[in-house]
């Protein structure tokens, strides 16, 4: 039997691969996936293949009988709301907390950086559960409204903690020198128990909303509209812009309140954006779109690695195979999911939909699946390797977040006669986000089209290239500055006045890897985001977006563990040796550890290359096997 056919064998002259009536004789034997295209005959705009058979409804689960009046740019705008709050929250924290920890909480640096790169990883890869959860039980909108709901309780705890005293240690008698030396009264177990309690809380309540929000955005627009990857384009632009406004609100209105008003004003201004939203977004509720749960994708995934195992032995050329199994008619097994098209990869996955004679009339389902559930496994293997390639660029991300406020403290940050507070800093890489999204459709769009011949000036995959290549230069730059930038300081006597300001040496020159960096999120992330949502199964299309948040928090991680590993194997205490990320960073060698990230990065990229270039869009795969129909549709199969 050839390697790229599943055939049954001629003395069977009906199978269950049989759809809507079309037997499988042996003068007509075609490939598996055609039978999808003729079960399901309903032509997506622009011949993007089929529908997914995915039909909208309301709140309350019942169709939707106008169309018009639901969904569109007016539903988007409340959700965007909802994630503009959310990630001035996420970023607030994640700036402001270090501080906190720091200054309040009187916990080291390095600790207090290590505890919140922790936070944000963990709330960013926890992601999956509230994919999970979407796309199983509760559907988007109400994991998004539960979830909203526990940030907002989390985020009001942390006020709490940051405006009563009996959650904080005692402030008298420290300054900034019984600060260095670690002088100040220590936060007792329970003070500290209570703010990761409440810090856990949000990230919780974000690890709910992130893999939801973005995908039940898209969800608004109308698969079968002739503009559909238009606006779906448009949509992820300005679903990250919305992310971007929020960092810079975040970076500038937050810390500009904190300085002013304190901590406790600054948490609660988030908390009260929180609030907001969450009464905007559920405003909005009589103009969304919901997709039905499809059940647990989890157990799907179970039942088809389960079946596949029991059948390991089984042959596809046997006297006993009958065929491929899949339900007749137009629809799936798995609400809220169109039929898929059988693919060669991962041929011994098919063995769980290989239905034998032996098989009854009723059999169980974690002994025979649907080919549908075979290729949702399919597809979510074949995504894995994108988003993984993403780790690094996040790993960046954080390593910036971080180590350049350190970088910071060292430097002028004089604008003429304005002082821009240290943990403003971040904010331009937003700016440069903003910039770049807003100009992207009038500049990039047509100077790309031009090279690519892309209606949309590139594709999701190699806008994804773009980000990585990009996020490489950030890296690399930042390492040549950083080694010049301590070169200096020694030179001119701050070596060990390391939060001491150099008159002489801007701030500002972070500020080209800071928009070099924010250039690779816009390419890279937003690409990320599309892929993964167009790309996922219809009943996964949350986990499928919550594999860029899990590519998000594994950075965080992979940042906390590197770091880890740099201070136990470049540092020496014995010998008086500080190690690549001391403290006093007149003394560390952060430039090395730029560089580092910088080789790693070019071998990522590298790796991303291989797996882009193997990648097949779904629309490609669709598009083929409707041309394969066509063409054999009168021309007979030989016999296997």
């Amino acid at each position: 039997m050839g390697s790229r056919e599943i055939k049954s064998p001629e003395s069977v002259p009906e199978t269950p691969a049989s759809f809507d009536g079309i037997p499988d004789s042996s003068s007509h034997r075609k490939k598996l996936g055609t039978y999808f295209i003729d079960s399901d005959n309903r032509r997506m705009a622009m011949g993007r293949g089929y529908t997914g058979g995915t039909t909208p409804v309301n709140v309350h689960g019942k169709p939707i009988t106008d169309l018009s009046k639901t969904g569109g740019w007016i539903a988007a705008i409340f959700i965007f709301g909802n994630e503009m709050a959310e990630r001035m929250a996420y970023f607030g924290l994640s700036v402001n907390m270090v501080a906190f920890m720091f200054y309040v909480m009187h916990k080291p640096f390095s600790s207090s950086s290590n505890a919140v790169n922790n936070f944000l990883g963990i709330s960013q890869a926890s992601s999956v559960l509230g994919g999970f959860i979407a796309d199983a039980y509760l559907g988007r909108y109400w994991t998004i409204a539960i979830f909203t709901t526990i940030y907002l309780g989390g985020l009001t705890g942390i006020t709490l903690g940051a405006t009563m005293n009996i959650f904080m240690p005692n402030q008298d008698e420290c300054d900034q020198i019984s600060l260095l030396f670690g002088k100040c009264e220590p936060a007792k177990s329970w003070q500290m128990v209570y703010l990761y309690t409440v810090l856990y809380i949000t990230g919780f309540g974000a690890a709910g909303i992130r893999p939801c929000v973005s995908s039940f955005g898209a969800d608004q627009f109308d698969e079968t509209s002739k503009d559909y990857k238009t606006h779906l384009d448009r949509f992820f632009n300005f679903f990250y812009l919305s992310v971007t406004i929020g960092a810079i609100v975040a970076f500038t209105l937050v810390v500009y309140i904190q300085i002013k008003h304190g901590w406790g004003s600054a948490f609660g201004s988030l908390a009260i954006a929180m609030g907001i939203s969450n009464l905007l977004f559920f405003v909005g509720t009589p103009l969304y779109r919901h997709r039905l749960p499809g059940g647990s994708p989890l157990t799907r995934v179970a039942k088809v690695l389960v079946a596949a195992f029991r059948k390991r032995n089984a042959s596809f050329s046997s006297s006993e195979y009958i065929g491929l199994y899949e339900v007749p008619g137009k629809r799936s097994a798995i609400k809220g999911s169109g039929k898929i098209a059988h693919t060669d990869d991962f041929r011994c996955l098919d063995k769980a939909a290989l239905q034998l004679k032996e098989d009854d009339a009723n059999p169980s389902p974690w002994r025979l699946c649907t080919v549908t559930q075979v290729e949702e496994v399919k597809i979510l293997i074949k995504l894995i390797p994108i988003p993984a390639c993403t780790i690094m660029l996040n790993v960046i991300l954080t390593e910036f977040l971080t180590l350049s406020v350190q970088q910071a403290y060292t430097l002028n940050t004089h604008m003429g006669r304005l002082k821009l507070p240290i943990t403003c800093m971040p904010v331009f890489p937003g700016l440069s986000i903003f910039l770049i999204l807003s100009l992207y459709y009038t500049i990039f769009v047509p100077m790309s089209r031009r090279i690519t011949g892309h209606p949309h000036g590139a594709s999701q995959l190699q806008r994804v290239g773009i980000g990585l290549a990009v996020s490489i230069i950030s890296v690399a730059w930042a390492g040549v500055f950083e080694r010049y930038r301590r070169n200096y300081a020694i030179e001119h006597g701050y070596k060990v006045s390391f939060l001491s300001p150099m008159p002489d040496l801007s701030a500002f020159w972070l500020l080209i890897q800071y928009c070099l960096i924010g250039i690779a999120e816009v390419f890279c992330i937003v690409g990320l985001l599309e892929f993964l949502y167009e790309e996922a199964p219809d009943a996964m299309k949350s986990i499928g977006s919550a594999y860029a948040a899990l590519a998000g928090g594994l950075g965080c991680f992979v940042a906390s563990i590197l770091n880890t590993i740099i201070k136990s194997t470049t540092g020496n205490a014995e010998k008086m040796q500080p190690s690549w990320l001391s403290q006093n960073i007149n003394t560390g060698r952060f430039d090395y550890l730029y560089w580092l990230l910088t080789v790693l990065s070019v071998i990522n990229f590298c790796i991303f290359l291989y797996y882009a270039r193997k990648y097949k869009y779904r629309s490609q795969q669709r598009f083929e096997t409707t041309t394969l129909m066509e063409n054999k549709q009168n021309t007979p199969i030989n016999g296997s």
